[in-house]
């Protein structure tokens, strides 16, 4: 049986990990942090990492920014394997996180989803494909209490294009402020935030005289916990201090 530990458990995430957790049997959460101790949950919660005393084998995610210092400062002291699926951090928090799996076995990705890790391998191949005969386009949608924009999805996506082109490609966010025809070397990534839109990702290859588009749509965000809950069990029983990613898990 994998303990989890689960941090971010009051948020909207918490609350669908806790449900995917409930329906399997080789996995249970242990102990919670957030900022928040109501409601109560059927395990423990703490607003100090310090305070936890429960034994686990795995650091489940979901919650902010602003906690990754403490949080890795605890995985770190406990030895503990962390699953790491919040976004929106800095390039200097990244650091840190990389920092961090010289020491412990650390699950970092922008997107849980197997869709969504697919659809980066598919555009990988359309873009090494078409080379510089097609101008690429990222547009991400989410819900309107999203606070980053672009997605970390939307740079991950990018990131795995950039990877197979002969030429980098530097990335446009904002045209309006930029009074100039579109450069060939560039990744444009266009954010919409509106409803409760889950989250939907689009890649065009705008050609001439022709459109090839790549989607995802993401209906609930139980594909995420699904994600997050298999590579917790998975990583437990990693001991190998290093990255990983869904291809590791997959």
């Amino acid at each position: 049986m994998v303990r989890i530990i689960l941090c971010g458990c009051q948020g909207k995430m918490g609350h669908v990990i806790e449900n995917c957790v409930a329906e399997r049997d080789d996995c249970q959460i242990v102990a919670g942090f957030d900022i928040a101790t109501e409601p109560a949950k059927p395990y423990p919660v703490y607003t100090d990492f310090a305070a936890c005393t429960e034994d686990a084998d795995v650091i489940v995610d979901f919650s902010h920014p602003a906690s990754l210092d403490a949080l890795l400062d605890y995985a770190l002291s406990h030895k503990l394997p962390l699953i790491i699926a919040t976004t929106g951090y800095t390039p200097e928090q990244t650091e840190k996180i990389h920092k961090a799996a010289e020491q412990i076995p650390v699950f970092f990705t922008f997107n849980m989803s197997l869709g969504i890790n697919l659809l980066a391998e598919l555009a990988k191949k359309a873009a090494a494909f078409l080379g510089d005969q097609f101008d690429i386009e990222i547009v991400e949608k989410h819900h309107n209490r999203k606070i980053d924009a672009p997605s970390g999805t939307a740079l991950m996506l990018a990131d795995a294009i950039n990877t197979v082109l002969d030429e980098p490609h530097s990335y446009m966010y904002d045209r309006h402020s930029v009074r100039r025809k579109r450069e060939k070397t560039e990744i444009g990534i266009s954010s919409v935030r509106g409803g409760t839109i889950v989250g939907e990702h689009e890649i065009i290859f705008a050609g001439r005289d022709e459109i090839i588009e790549l989607k995802h749509t993401a209906m609930s965000r139980e594909i995420f916990a699904v994600g997050a809950v298999n590579a917790a069990v998975y990583l437990a029983n990693t001991k190998e201090p290093r990255i990983y990613t869904m291809s590791d898990l997959l």
